[in-house]
């Protein structure tokens, strides 16, 4: 090539394919001789870039070949670093090292905590906020900005007329910048963008007085930051240099090129880089202010002279070109003719949800890849939608990595490390306990399954409302568990267990970062060993638990034990995983960054909604968009051209396909603008090229023959499993739903409680009758029931906010009980037993249960009391048979069935310490309720009581324990609270058919 006169710059259209069309182009221009490529360097935007121009150089070399040098600009999205050629070792004395960014970090939360003083936010928000203030910091940094320019009495009187927020928000950054930089100078340092614009500076001014005696071709790099298009033009104008860019439209016509706007280039001195107008979201735009800030006009760059293996139809450019028009110039596409408007080998697929998008874009793999050698590429920003594709995938056995990569917090090496963070947080709560102890990471090899045995138990034993916070109330549960066959094996394993985590649970009300990670990593590798470290995961996780660590011991960052696993989670989303290689080799999945340059026969553009592609734009949180604009920086819209670049790009492949749904997990939403300008081109064109076939195959691949209907169980066990004994809570359910007793006496299954569970009413029914038993037994005097009631709850495994919300309640309650029974004493009235078992035999069933309390009347009869924590039955629920309890306590004891209690049982009654029923008092709890019929309720007459209960009771046994009748599952209203059982009976299965007869009965 000869000395260059004019800047030597050049455009791969978008249907030639960047990557092949450049080593096509490359080779005959370069090859002469045995070194000829070895003694080129090429110019790239990543690594990424750089690792798909090699794959390209091997599909089009057809034997040996030594490669050209590849160094790598660095791009500031994948957080790259510039290449050794740009970033010689001797650089280092006539440019400052970058400032270590975890550290800048954690400094700037430190300087803004200083700042902020008692209205700054806690810790996350506050390392949020400074992570933030980096960002903002980097985008001034990388366009030339620094200090002083937000110091200019323009950008002053901007922020002057701003709201206050806006005033507070930006004086408050200028102060912490300030204050950094002074650090900065004091260490030496610079940031990271600073130091690489200075780089760019040194390589552009070497390479200008000494030009290098080998070519040098900057390929792929669009970044318009003002230094690296200097470097850029100094490239551009070397005797052997060149700048080739991807996806310019050299056919755009000039007075839409000038329709883009300033991009950059203000026609006066005193007018802002970038004008109100300018079309920031056009995908050309970046293209334009890279093109200005080189000095280069669009008239001076020429095509490319190859195109690629997989180039489509030169008409795809011009439709492109055409589908991406400014809203003014769009007006046109009604003029244009059928063959400018047709995107030939486009098609459109709409969706009715992510998963059935997924699974529609699994089904195009797929069928692709049964055409031999043919690449497909799946492109999308959303993660989620990438990982269901992964997963639709494995059904046929294909392994497609997400290039993106996975957040290192949804990896198995970084979930246990958050998980003992939780652990910390939450004072070893049992669901991060035991998801910690069960991890598969945790304990590997040959003793995992004992391990796992022991865990296990304790997650049986931890079942119900959360015990008080610390390893005391686990060791209580551990302690009982001892008791067990088992128990030796499960107090070795839980002192193994408390030697972990009695570390991380001793801590101060704030502690070192520092201190925190060593404890986090120390108990992750006892708990998992090397298999923590081992992976690529656990190597991401090693690294970055080091930075922080060293960071944070530098900066002496303290953190309240709360706020470990909010911090961490932040830290550890910055890190993606990426796979290393293993995956398909016709298949990839990228994420737009990693798309770029990438081609493949089939590309398809999954995710294609407003807020995913384009993403929603973000606004810096502490710099006003004005201040931005004045400062020449892009605004947020900015990055929307570039997600149209990259579709742009993507569209140039010669098969495509466009895919989003109607709605996502939140509700409905709005495809892609880009979309909208798609079918809007296409006109009438579009329903042809409508993608249907994937999406029907997608919706009918999991259907299979219709099932059964499930019938309404009825179980006929034998009379051998039948005979069981009665307890008096039981009968109801026998009566109203047979199916239920069967499930829970016959089978005997019983139904786990959660971890963490609300306070069921069984809970509090236990421990009311714990508190009236030891009260009654005691024979304490009045006064002293609320103190037993606090010893109880102290005593019991909950977490004392629980047993504080509820505490007010019953004490009340109890108050209530306590008055009661002091009058009713008065009244001759005194408890004769409480908390008494009992039993029977009754037509040849034993019947057992417990007295809650007998009391002797002053007639000498009893009288049976039955505490309800909630709402006592009805005297209407009692008549119909659905609440036998207290009437066959009084069976037992008209039997004689109570050891200590003999008499006739006449008065009957529910004491409920629910809210009192029609009281003027709002905060009056406790009632009692004798079950019998009055004038305002229908129910039995008194004296009917017992023969009605033992008519019922006698019934329950004729029918199912003696008898034959089938345990069948019924619907009745009024047995309220027995549903435990329903899945088990396939209840939402049949229970709108009802009976075969259609009785719901």
């Amino acid at each position: 090539m000869a000395d260059a006169v004019h800047p030597q710059v050049y455009s791969i259209a978008a249907h030639r394919g960047f990557a092949d069309a450049l080593v096509a182009g490359l080779i005959p221009r370069y090859a002469a001789g045995d070194l000829g490529l070895a003694r080129l360097t090429l110019l790239l935007p990543s690594r990424r870039a750089e690792r798909i121009i090699t794959e390209a150089f091997v599909r089009l070399s057809g034997g040996g070949m030594l490669l050209p040098r590849m160094a790598v600009v660095g791009d500031l999205d994948l957080d790259e670093t510039l290449g050794p050629l740009l970033d010689p070792l001797g650089a280092g004395s006539a440019i400052p090292p970058a400032a270590d960014p975890t550290r800048r970090w954690l400094r700037l939360a430190a300087l803004l905590a200083d700042e902020m003083g008692d209205s700054a936010p806690k810790a996350p928000g506050l390392l949020r906020l400074a992570q933030e203030i980096a960002r903002t910091m980097d985008r001034l940094a990388v366009e030339g900005i620094g200090l002083g320019d937000l110091l200019q009495d323009r950008v002053a009187g901007i922020v002057g007329d701003l709201a206050d927020h806006w005033r507070e928000s930006t004086r408050l950054f200028a102060r912490v910048q300030a204050r950094w930089q002074a650090e900065l100078g004091a260490r030496g340092e610079v940031d990271p963008p600073e130091r690489r614009n200075r780089l760019f500076e040194h390589a552009a001014r070497r390479w200008r007085e000494q030009p290098p005696a080998h070519p040098i071709v900057a390929a792929g790099v669009t970044s318009a930051s003002p230094a690296l298009a200097q470097l850029l033009r100094t490239v551009a104008m070397l005797p052997r240099g060149a700048v080739i860019l991807p996806d310019l439209d050299l056919e755009l016509d000039g007075a839409v090129w000038d329709a883009l706007g300033t991009a950059g280039a203000p026609a006066g001195p005193d007018d802002p880089p970038f004008g109100a107008g300018d079309a920031v979201t056009h995908p050309q735009y970046h293209l334009k202010l890279l093109l200005n800030r080189m000095g280069v006009q669009a008239g001076e760059v020429q095509p490319w002279h190859r195109a690629g293996l997989s180039a489509a139809r030169p008409e795809r450019s011009r439709a492109i070109s055409n589908l991406f028009l400014p809203p003014q110039a769009s007006a046109g596409w009604v003029d244009l003719p059928a063959a400018q408007r047709r995107l030939s080998g486009v098609r459109l697929m709409q969706t009715a949800h992510p998963d059935e998008e997924a699974q529609a874009v699994a089904i195009l793999v797929r069928q692709a890849l049964e055409v031999p050698e043919r690449r497909v590429a799946v492109i999308t920003p959303d993660r989620g939608l990438a990982g269901r594709v992964v997963a639709h995938l494995r059904r046929w056995g294909i392994e497609a990595d997400d290039s993106a990569g996975r957040p290192l917090p949804q990896t198995t090496a970084g979930r246990v490390l958050l998980l003992l963070a939780e652990v910390v947080a939450q004072a070893a709560a049992p669901v991060p306990l035991l998801a910690l102890l069960q991890h598969p990471l945790v304990r590997p090899g040959e003793g995992r399954a004992a391990w796992l045995e022991a865990s296990r138990a304790l997650d049986l034993a931890l079942r119900g409302p959360r015990p008080a916070p610390g390893l005391p109330p686990l060791r209580a549960a551990i302690d009982k568990l001892a008791k067990r066959a088992n128990g030796a094996a499960i107090a070795a394993w839980w002192a193994e267990v408390e030697e972990v985590l009695s570390p991380l649970l001793d801590w101060p009300d704030r502690l070192p970062l520092a201190d925190a990670l060593g404890r986090l990593a120390s108990a992750g590798e006892a708990l998992c060993g090397e298999a923590l470290w081992g992976n690529a995961d656990g190597r991401a996780l090693a690294s970055l638990v080091e930075e922080l660590r060293g960071a944070a011991a530098d900066v002496g960052t303290q953190l309240a034990p709360a706020d470990l696993p909010a911090v961490l989670r932040d830290a550890l989303d910055r890190v993606a995983v990426r796979p290393p290689w293993g995956g398909h080799p016709r298949v990839a999945i990228y994420g737009l960054l990693e798309a770029r340059m990438s081609r493949a026969e089939l590309v398809i553009c999954a995710g294609l909604t407003e807020g995913v592609w384009p993403a929603s734009p973000s606004p810096e949180p502490l710099l006003p968009p004005a201040v931005l604009r004045a400062l020449g920086v892009p605004g947020a819209e900015f990055r929307i051209g570039l997600s149209a670049h990259d579709l742009a790009g993507a569209l140039g492949a010669p098969e495509v396909v466009l895919s989003w749904a109607q709605r996502d997990e939140g509700g409905p939403v709005i495809p892609s603008r880009f979309v909208l300008r798609v079918e809007a081109m296409l006109g009438e064109l579009a329903a042809a090229h409508r993608e249907v076939e994937a999406v029907d195959l997608a919706r009918r691949i999991d259907l299979g023959s219709p099932a059964r209907p499930a019938a309404r169980p009825a179980p006929d066990p034998t009379p051998v499993q039948r005979d069981v004994a009665l307890a008096v809570t039981a009968i109801d359910r026998l009566l109203g739903d047979p199916y239920q007793f069967y499930a829970q006496a016959i089978l005997r299954l019983r139904v786990l409680d959660a971890l963490d569970a609300e306070p069921t009413a069984a809970w509090k029914g236990t421990v009311v009758h714990r508190v009236l038993e030891r009260w009654h037994k005691a024979g304490e005097g009045p006064g002293e029931l609320l103190n037993l009631a606090a010893q109880e709850l102290a005593e019991m495994r909950a977490h004392p906010l629980v047993r504080s919300l509820w505490w007010p309640r019953l004490a009340k309650a109890l108050e209530w009980v306590d008055t009661e029974i002091a009058r009713l004493a008065g009244e001759g009235r005194h408890v004769l037993a409480s908390e008494v078992k009992g039993e029977m035999t009754f037509r040849g069933v034993r019947v057992h249960g417990r007295a809650d309390r007998v009391d002797r009347m002053a007639d000498g009869t009893l009288g049976i009391v039955d505490y309800k924590t909630g709402i006592p039955p009805s005297p209407k629920r009692v008549a119909d048979g659905y609440a036998l309890q207290l009437g066959v306590i009084g069976l037992i004891a008209a039997a004689g069935g109570f050891a200590g209690v003999a008499g006739s049982p006449e008065w009957f009654e529910y004491w409920s310490l629910a809210k009192r029923p029609r009281s003027e008092d709002k905060a009056a709890f406790g009632h009692a309720l004798a079950p019998f019929k009055t004038d305002k309720a229908a129910g039995l007459a008194r004296e009917d009581f017992l023969d009605k209960s033992a008519a019922d009771l006698g019934k329950a046994i004729d029918l199912y324990i003696r008898g034959t009748a089938p345990f069948e599952a019924s619907l009745q209203p009024d047995l309220y609270g027995y549903n435990d059982y329903d899945q088990l009976m396939r209840l939402d299965e049949w229970q709108a058919r009802g009976r075969a007869d259609g009785d719901l009965a």
